[in-house]
């Protein structure tokens, strides 16, 4: 059995892939996986940490705002449309899968809408209650379409040939970490807690310069809780910026990303991030208290429905970014890390909403087009 798995641009298209690729390997040890991200993407690191190997083809994003700079964009983008369909048609040549899969994100369009034209079994899944352009544009030529969230499910009807809700799915190691033994892991000897922060793997602007100020007064109050901060792409615009405030951080406080998430998910008391809905299942499957702050630039604004629907079953606190500022942030964390009970309380909350058996529910959904 011959599988690719396609995905890109960020971390949360690309490591329900992993999760579902480990059950393939689960379950067929003789499989041949192949991964198919973009040529200067994240995935390429991320597929290959987990083992897996990677081709590329060539894909650009297609920008939704109105401008002559957008529209210079995405012209240029239109014209490697072409080039990465021809390079998706190589790679399936050459591989000869049974079935495609993708995930999301950019990189996924060329490799699954060839394999569709060329009738090999194709599915998408989508983790976000609100479709992405990809998955929209997809869902009317693969043979199945997976969901993350129920509410989804409508917005491909009578565009998609099946839907299935499967819940978002998770690397197995999510659910199988303790905070005692990561934080002995992470070299934590004592019992302070730690708080974990993160905007995603591309940095995120105006919260990465939100970050300095909440960072800087961790510094000067102290450093009252342990902390560490994956700061994506704006790492050395973050290390600069806190220099001119005269910080200096510690080896493993600010990274530029979190290499172990899993571990260092685990040992955390308290997760600091965005609200998308590969995180979110993450967040949940560890049982983890969470201050969320939405992306506001996202489709139809998916996050903060997301992030909502945790806040009203009482498993995070909801920051909207427009009204969130470094001391908001701290003054938050400082507050739950303080509140054991509520944090436990938070926490089970959390666990309530998590789909453990999504990986598997996908194996099981997709093994139906062989």
């Amino acid at each position: 059995m011959r599988v690719i798995f396609t995905c890109g641009g960020t971390a949360g298209h690309v490591n329900p892939a992993i999760a579902v690729a480990e059950q393939f390997q689960l379950h067929h040890p003789g499989c041949e996986i192949l991964f198919i991200g973009a040529d200067h993407g994240m995935e390429k690191r991320l597929v290959t940490q987990a083992g897996y190997p990677i081709r590329t083809v060539t894909v650009s994003t297609f920008e939704r705002q109105m401008s002559w700079k957008v529209l210079k964009h995405n012209v240029a983008s239109a014209f490697k449309v072409p080039v990465g369909a021809h390079q998706a048609a190589a790679i399936l040549k050459e591989f000869k899968p049974d079935l495609v899969v993708g995930t999301g994100g950019y990189a996924s369009f060329p490799a699954v809408q060839e394999a569709a034209r060329r009738k090999i079994p194709t599915a998408i899944h989508e983790s976000n209650a609100i479709p992405g352009l990809t998955t929209r544009t997809l869902a009317g030529k693969v043979d199945l379409v997976m969901v993350g969230f129920p509410e989804a499910a409508q917005y491909y009807e009578g565009k998609a040939k099946r839907v299935a809700v499967t819940g978002t799915p998770v690397r197995q190691d999510f659910f199988e970490l303790d905070r005692a033994s990561a934080r002995v892991t992470l070299g934590i000897a004592d019992n302070v807690p730690l708080a974990v922060g993160f905007w995603g793997s591309q940095g995120a602007g105006q919260m990465s310069l939100l970050s300095v100020d909440y960072l800087a007064r961790w510094v000067h109050e102290g450093r009252r809780f342990h902390y560490i901060h994956s700061a994506g792409r704006d790492y050395d615009d973050m290390i600069g910026q806190l220099a001119d405030v005269g910080v200096t951080l510690e080896e493993g406080v600010l990274l530029p990303y979190i290499n172990n998430m899993p571990t260092v998910m685990a040992a955390a008391d308290l997760v600091i991030c965005r609200a998308g809905a590969s995180t979110i299942g993450e967040l949940t499957a560890m049982g983890k208290a969470a201050i969320l702050v939405p992306s506001p630039y996202v489709a139809e604004n998916h996050q903060y429905k997301n992030a909502k629907l945790l806040e009203d079953r009482g498993g995070v606190v909801l920051l909207e970014e427009k009204t969130c500022t470094g001391d908001s942030l701290y003054d938050a964390t400082v507050e739950l890390l303080a509140d054991g009970a509520r944090r436990a309380s938070m926490g089970k909350a959390m666990k309530q909403l998590a789909t453990p058996h999504a990986a598997q529910d996908i194996y099981k959904e997709l093994m139906t087009l062989l």
